[in-house]
């Protein structure tokens, strides 16, 4: 007897495809996450949208918007995508790998996370850490790491702990540091900009120095330890972030010429799709670096 063909379910891909576009507002965005391109992302949600009889998104000159119909399911694919993130999550974590995958910023992972790798391969000699740096926080439900470290501003999703909070002050070289003695002084200075962090000057001058109305035009460098040689170079100055300057102000390569220290709306923030099982090695790694920024944090008050 002949099987009855039985009706054809959309494909995996243009669901995820549609989600992340409805979630992010546009294909573009999508294709970043899921890393392919806009046309992909496209003509995935043309196949969904054939598959359905309906269209999801309208198509506009300065991108799309989602229809009335695709507005009112998109919410049930995200939870469904969620849901799914968990149970993969549940299944690595179950597994107990022996690779941990973290996702960092470029500047925390040079500057904060690499001089603390040495002890955390001793305490875990069977375990390889991977380390993947990316400009923006992964969406730990979606993507496939076992921690993150950046400088947020709120929660990302997952289980969360701050580390510490960011503060931020000018640090320059010591011969440029002694011609220092009032923010004043820096209208001489060339200043030094990191490009993921723009709003450093002016939050700094507006508390230290409000009114002053300083020119921070400078060179700019897509990486912070870039920017932070070059002020120990002698270049010119740079906001400095307590968590990142802080080995070069303790060696004396950099000077903090000021005494105000801003603290901002952002923390160094570790975060992991779920709570750790106790005794795993992402357990111990966790506890290993939130012990490293309590000491400095402990020792900074005293």
């Amino acid at each position: 007897m002949l099987k009855p063909d039985k009706p054809a379910a959309p494909q995996l891909n243009a669901l995820r495809a549609f989600e992340a576009a409805a979630r992010l507002g546009g294909f573009r965005a999508a294709a970043h996450e899921l890393s392919v391109t806009p046309g992909a992302i496209a003509q995935h949600v043309k196949a969904l949208e054939a598959w359905a009889g309906a269209p999801l998104f309208e198509r506009l000159s300065q991108g799309v918007r989602l229809t009335s119909l695709g507005a009112r399911v998109a919410g049930d694919f995200s939870l469904a995508f969620d849901q799914l993130g968990h149970a993969i999550n549940g299944l690595r974590a179950g597994a107990e790998p022996r690779e941990i995958r973290i996702a960092v910023l470029p500047s925390i992972a040079q500057l904060w996370l690499s001089p603390r790798l040495p002890a955390v391969r001793a305490s875990l000699a069977q375990t390889t850490i991977s380390i993947i740096a990316l400009d923006t926080p992964p969406n730990l439900l979606r993507e496939p790491f076992d921690l993150s470290l950046f400088f947020v501003a709120d929660e990302t999703r997952g289980h969360n702990f701050d580390l510490c909070r960011d503060r931020i002050f000018p640090v320059c070289a010591p011969a440029l540091a002694n011609r220092l003695r009032d923010p004043a002084d820096l209208r001489n200075c060339r200043f030094l900009h990191d490009t993921h962090f723009t709003d450093d000057w002016p939050d700094w001058l507006a508390s230290a120095a409000p009114g002053l109305g300083l020119d921070t035009t400078g060179a700019r460098f897509s990486l912070y330890s870039l920017a932070l040689q070059e002020a120990q170079n002698g270049a010119g100055v740079l906001m400095g972030h307590e968590p990142l300057v802080r080995a070069a102000l303790d060696d004396g390569s950099l000077v903090a010429p000021f005494a105000e220290r801003v603290e901002v709306k952002r923390s160094l923030k570790l975060a992991t799709p779920a709570p750790a099982r106790a005794g795993t090695a992402v357990a111990v790694l966790i506890e290993y670096l939130r012990a490293a920024a309590g000491e400095r944090s402990d020792s900074d008050k005293s």
